[in-house]
């Protein structure tokens, strides 16, 4: 087992602590085929507010519109964040929704589908316990690429464990989303450390490999479905398949 050299291993939140169960969403038949999407527990509270003016595949065709956009902001060289209630404003107004009904109801909408995400979202115990034991030799600290603040918050608070965390970031509250360099680099201000003093853990190559050891941190990457890191994504300097193994991997005690 390896001896770590670390003062801190800062974390990624969506299927590096939590999971989210995308099967627990509702079922919905658009452009042809069924999909799994909170969309359909939007409908009444759109229904409701729009009335005849509402129509069901006209929401969704503009929502994939604007969703598409925001990805491409996102994929930009300065990764910027978008919020979900922005996501939902801006469906409305290319609907046509007038400005003052609009922004309410953008609001509700927020609100319905990050309730089900949270429903649906999850720390499975081995990783609870990996990140107990971690805490009790190192600091620990997340960041999370995550459009609403709110919701990233209540989950973090769900796990029962946050207040093992000296600071987390919600790429919602920043404006900008990791591999951008900073929000690593604000992760270093909150707890005071150097890159080096960090080792940054993460399944995605580009967001958590490529974006922490660009700032100068260490990087342990979780490797699932025997995927191969892309072109161009430096090597990490730990590979596991699940964050429940971590602990070992850098040798700490039980």
């Amino acid at each position: 087992m390896a001896e770590h050299r670390y003062k801190a291993v800062v974390i990624d939140l969506f299927d590096t602590l939590v999971t989210w169960n995308a099967e627990a969403l509702p079922l919905m038949q658009w452009r042809g085929r069924e999909i799994r999407s909170t969309t359909p527990l939007l409908f009444p509270a759109l229904e409701t507010a729009l009335g005849e003016r509402f129509d069901r595949d006209t929401f969704a065709e503009a929502h994939a519109s604007v969703y598409s956009e925001i990805f491409a902001a996102r994929a930009r060289p300065d990764a910027i964040e978008i919020t979900c209630l922005e996501r939902f404003s801006r469906t409305l107004k290319l609907l046509g929704v007038d400005e003052v009904l609009a922004a309410p109801l953008a609001e509700s909408l927020r609100r319905i589908h990050m309730g089900r995400v949270r429903e649906v979202t999850r720390a499975p115990a081995p990783r609870i316990d990996a990140m107990k034991r971690i805490a009790r030799h190192l600091r620990v600290g997340l960041i999370s690429n995550f459009d609403d603040s709110e919701t990233g918050h209540l989950i973090m608070h769900d796990t029962g464990i946050r207040e093992l965390f000296d600071a987390v970031i919600i790429s919602a509250d920043t404006g900008y989303r990791k591999p951008n360099p900073l929000i690593f680099k604000r992760i270093l201000d909150m707890m005071g450390l150097e890159p080096a003093d960090i080792l940054f853990v993460g399944d995605a190559p580009l967001d958590d490999v490529l974006g922490s050891k660009g700032v100068g941190m260490h990087s342990a990457w979780i490797r699932t479905r025997d995927r191969e890191l892309p072109e161009g994504i430096p090597a990490p300097d730990i590979v596991i398949s699940d964050l429940a193994e971590l602990p070992d991997a850098l040798g700490l005690q039980k």
